[in-house]
């Protein structure tokens, strides 16, 4: 899933929008990013240094959260349907609608995805993105909006961290500073705060 050009790697483009520093204050390895991505190409970095580098304009920045599981309670969902390649249609028609973050036609490929469906139709999902040793994020978290308020977004996480405790690893997810309500959430069902993170627009010239 992997693109790696010296010392900057990203996914490929149709599995998630991610790219990566070997050091954020080298530039040999801001050079090789730009070589990798070409030019006019806009991307988003987490956690990277502010200083200006050739080849590249600095964007707007947001801040997000990392939440980590302390005290969730898993369980599997009888209802929760695994969803597979022929079901990415609906998935990202769902995202579009809904926007919890990244998604696109291959991320899918990144671990188990779960739905809930209503009269067939898939109104909630969540699913595994980023596989740090020891630790699996959730991600893609998210209800139509006419479902909402049924819990089927705690039934799904639940679910999903279900999986990951049985592999003995560590649930963690992200969301948006400004994402109050969804903050409030995970923090009832037993994840806590770990860091706040900032996310970076750059384009290469």
């Amino acid at each position: 899933m992997a693109e790696v050009r010296g010392r900057a790697g990203r996914y490929q483009p149709d599995v998630a929008p991610w790219h990566g520093l070997a050091d954020s204050r080298d530039p040999v390895a801001w050079a090789d990013l730009a070589a990798l991505i070409g030019p006019g190409a806009e991307i988003t970095l987490a956690g990277v240094s502010e200083a200006e580098h050739p080849g590249w304009e600095r964007g707007l920045a947001f801040e997000g959260v990392q939440l980590v599981d302390v005290a969730l309670r898993t369980e599997p969902d009888p209802e929760a349907l695994l969803l597979g390649p022929a079901d990415v249609p609906e998935m990202l028609d769902l995202v579009r609608r809904t926007e919890p973050g990244p998604f696109l036609p291959r991320t899918i490929e990144m671990g188990t995805y779960l739905g809930l469906r209503h009269g067939g139709r898939l109104v909630a999902m969540a699913g595994e993105r980023l596989h740090p040793p020891g630790w699996t994020e959730i991600s893609a978290v998210c209800t139509d909006p006419a479902f909402r308020g049924r819990g089927y977004a705690t039934r799904l996480v639940r679910a999903v961290a279900d999986g990951i405790h049985a592999r003995g690893e560590t649930p963690f997810l992200h969301a948006s500073a400004r994402n109050l309500s969804a903050i409030r959430l995970y923090e009832s069902i037993g994840f806590a705060l770990r860091r706040r993170v900032t996310f970076t627009a750059y384009r290469t010239t």
